[in-house]
């Protein structure tokens, strides 16, 4: 349905060609028969199939390596090494699919959580529905702050303004207008009378007439395409760069032993079984199972944090949670109970300041509903005969609130008098009040802002109420701004939560600063902050207007200095998060629409449920309960799996780098392999098994104390140093067996290799002595360790072993005599991992 036709036709034309009216809607009856006909307002992309997901499986340089492996053995005739080749493959791909196939499964039902509503007007009433069940001549009522859910046109707007960035790229917001244009506009950024889909409304109300939806919108040609854009985090960006390191420095290992072996062997019949045992040492080195435990980390951790009632819109945000230095929160909703009530009046007359404060609201009689803190709390303070007049109000003209202007004002008729009533932070209201009221009457005058700063350090909202008589029906900002009569100042108290002192206490243990940035006055943000104890004294707070006043060097020393910031704009949030992220990794809470730049900056962005939908939109994680213990918790779980991650990948590349040397070194002092290529894989496959369970596996609570970066000189050097014990183990049972033939050598090789690598795991997975953790391994490790060195151990014993793995049994003395080593090689490697931390930690403690 093309929108260009509705550009020129005139406010009756429209409601008359969709039969609707801006007062009443559709009716039930419409309602149905245009949702069969157009369907639900959604795009239908083209979401990720279990097909698409089996397909990535393949999509791996390892995977590449075995399928050349396995090509290989069926051409030197040897099938029953290339179809084992093939089941590891599918072993692999098979565990992959099924996790990342569940991970879908998961955001897509966490997804359930984050549905798009729409306020409209049906059978005559107002409704708030979800935004898919538009249809076509839906009347939808548009506020400052809704991300719009169809194409619609504008019948009835009061100083609209829209951001169409998401359409046109452009940053500027677009005056809109209910008039029909003189000609017919077929180019989005010239239909001044159109809204389209998935723009937002940056000021202003307004009607509009649904004229397309789902993918008949603009919007929906280009989101059809796809699901859902995932952004790439600075962990999986350390990952990608992390595995070509190890992908390079492996080929060019295998290429220098490849050619040393051409070199001392010069036999050219041989090159089709030595090209097949490079390719197998190198899968055996490479941690293919990488991308499987950290999609696996990843997602118990979405699910551990679901179930704490935090949402994970990106999944690696997890990860970035876990890394943050600075939280930058905005006070309403997270850190009080975002409930106001009335806690003081300063006016002549306390039910005058009520009523007026009400009339200036979206409240003017009993068909409407109070939609913000303020008016339902005024709502419980007002006398019921005060609240029955305010149905004989005529409402003329209005301009709502403004973030930057912080203030909104409506046009009424008393009777036959017109009155202007503004409503706003008293210091955009009090400028502006008649002379005579404050400047002339000096007691009045000291005793009023007296007042206003004692409500402030109680941590007390103070709204300004005032009013003037006009004859005009229509007015501009400018009109507001003079002779006002000032009717009285109400206080409103936002009481603390019970959780908030505690959750800021565990955030500064778990290494995470806090400050808050607010657009609240700089008394109730200090006096706040003073109570739950982010300051030490309520006054140091910079507002705004003083961060805007410093240079760009002062600014980026108070950024660090203060963590108090007020009255701030939009504009002011983003700079200081601009700021802040020059020296560290920061996550930002909001809610409001003023937070939606910030939103964007930040390293991970988080809201509430409830948040404006813009602020939604730019969310990485979304918290369903309102509550800054909630958020401190997912700091907690983030920096868990984080941990677990980093677990696998010194593990299995100490273990993989020790026998990857040992193994190919060995080739070259002996005139048969020392590992045949199957064995090899296997030894992967087994070793990797119980590694699918870090995951859930417990963190020392140093592991979660501080932020960690990914820190990949570290990773490599503490893998270095231990994959140097394992090779030397490795040597050590090679000079034990080696002399008895292939078989004994490769038998023996094959299960110290990996029991020695399944008990490092419970070495590297915490920094203390292994018997002594902090904190115990999980039931579901060690049951998987557990099972794989009962496989490793037994399967030499039985005939598959021996007729399909070319194993022999290996006897219990031999058994036992290679149980004492790995005992001996633990031990060891727990002495080097020690004496690496005690040294780690004794060069930090000097810096």
């Amino acid at each position: 349905m093309s929108f260009s036709k509705y550009t020129q036709l005139s406010v009756p034309d429209v409601l008359t060609d969709f039969s609707t009216a801006i007062d009443t809607g559709l009716t039930h009856t419409v309602i149905k028969k245009r949702q069969l006909e157009y369907g639900l307002n959604t795009v239908s992309g083209k979401e990720t199939t279990w097909l698409h997901i089996l397909g990535r499986q393949f999509r791996s340089a390892f995977v590449y390596l075995l399928i050349c492996a396995s090509l290989l053995s069926f051409g030197l005739g040897e099938a029953l090494d290339g179809f084992m080749i093939l089941l590891f493959i599918s072993i692999n791909t098979g565990l992959g699919f099924y996790q990342e196939y569940g991970s879908e499964k998961t955001l897509k039902f966490l997804k359930n959580y984050m549905v798009l509503r729409a306020t409209v007007i049906r059978n005559g009433k107002e409704d708030v529905i979800d935004a898919k069940e538009l249809v076509p001549g839906d009347v939808v009522v548009l506020e400052t702050g809704d991300i719009v859910s169809a194409d619609l046109r504008i019948v009835q707007e009061n100083n609209l303004y829209v951001d169409e960035s998401t359409l046109t790229g452009e940053s500027i917001q677009i005056k809109k207008i209910a008039e029909g244009l003189n000609v017919e506009e077929t180019e989005p950024y010239r239909a001044k009378n159109i809204v389209f889909a998935g723009t937002h409304v940056a000021e202003g109300k307004a009607f509009g007439v649904v004229i397309a939806t789902g993918k008949n919108t603009q919007l929906g040609e280009i989101t059809r395409l796809t699901l859902e854009t995932s952004a790439q985090s600075g962990f999986e960006k350390q990952i990608n760069k992390f595995s070509k390191f190890i992908l390079v420095m492996t080929l060019g290992t295998l290429v220098a032993v490849f050619l040393a072996h051409l070199f001392i062997d010069g036999n050219l019949s041989n090159l089709p079984t030595l090209a097949l045992f490079a390719i197998a040492l190198a899968v055996g080195v490479i941690p293919e199972a990488l991308p499987l435990v950290t999609t696996f980390s990843l997602t118990h951790g979405a699910k551990i944090l679901a179930k704490k009632k935090v949402v994970v819109k990106r999944l690696s945000a997890i990860e970035d949670l876990g890394g943050i230095d600075v939280l930058c929160s905005d006070k309403t909703g997270t850190l009080t109970q975002n409930v106001l009530e009335v806690a003081s009046i300063n006016a002549s007359f306390s039910d005058e300041a009520v009523f007026y404060g009400l009339v200036a609201s979206d409240y003017l009689g009993s068909d409407k509903t109070a939609n913000n803190s303020f008016d339902l709390a005024l709502l419980k303070k007002i006398a019921p005969p005060q609240k029955d007049s305010l149905t004989k109000l005529k409402k003329l003209f209005e301009i709502p609130f403004n973030p930057t202007r912080k203030r909104n004002s409506v046009l009424i008729a008393e009777g036959n008098t017109k009155t202007l009533v503004v409503r706003g932070a008293q210091e955009s209201v009090l400028p502006f009040i008649k002379k005579s009221k404050i400047a002339e009457e000096t007691d009045f005058d000291k005793k009023l802002i007296t007042w206003i700063l004692s409500e402030g350090h109680k941590g007390r909202r103070v709204l300004a109420i005032a009013k003037k008589t006009v004859q005009f029906e229509k007015y501009t900002i400018k009109d507001e701004e003079s002779d006002l009569t000032l009717i009285g100042l109400i206080s409103f108290e936002d009481p603390i939560k019970p959780t908030t002192k505690e959750a800021v206490k565990k955030a500064e243990a778990l290494g995470v600063h806090m400050k808050i940035i607010t657009g609240d006055s700089a008394e109730v943000s200090g006096a706040v902050a003073y109570s739950v104890g982010i300051i030490n004294s309520p006054s140091k707070v910079l507002t705004g207007y003083q961060f805007d006043h410093m240079s760009a060097r002062e600014q980026a020393k108070a950024v660090k200095e203060f963590d108090v910031f007020a009255r701030l704009s939009p504009e002011q949030k983003y700079k200081i998060i601009s700021q802040l992220q020059k020296d560290y990794s920061v996550g930002y809470l909001g809610e409001g629409i003023n937070d939606a730049p910030a939103l964007k900056i930040s390293d991970v962005a988080i809201v509430v449920d409830d948040a404006s939908d813009v602020a939604r939109e730019a969310a990485d994680i979304v918290l369903l309960e309102q509550d800054l213990k909630v958020i401190v918790g997912g700091i907690e779980e983030g920096r868990k799996t984080f941990a677990n991650t980093t677990k696998y990948i010194k593990s299995t590349l100490a273990s993989n780098f020790g026998n990857f040397y040992a193994v190919a070194f060995a080739s070259l002092l002996i005139d048969y392999l020392p590992m045949l290529p199957i064995q090899i894989l296997l030894v992967n496959l087994l070793s990797d098994f119980p590694m699918i369970a870090i995951a859930t596996d417990n963190v020392d609570l140093e592991d979660v104390a501080r932020p960690h970066s990914y820190d990949i000189r570290e990773i490599t050097l503490i893998a270095l140093l231990l994959g140097m014990v394992s090779t030397l183990f490795d040597f050590i049972v090679f000079g034990l067996f080696y002399k008895q033939g292939a078989q004994v050598l490769q038998t023996n090789w094959f299960i110290a290799s990996i029991l020695t690598e399944l008990i490092l795991i419970f070495s590297i997975r915490t920094k203390r002595f292994f018997l002594h953790p902090s904190s115990m391994p999980s039931k579901i490790m060690v049951s998987l360790t557990f099972v794989a060195g009962i496989v490793t151990i037994l399967l030499p014993m039985t005939s598959m072993g021996q007729n399909i793995f070319k194993f022999i049994n290996p006897g219990l003395s031999n058994v036992f005599f290679l149980l004492g080593i790995v005992i001996m090689y633990i031990f060891c490697s727990e002495g080097v991992k020690l004496y690496y931390y005690k040294i780690s930690r004794s060069l930090i403690s000097t810096k």
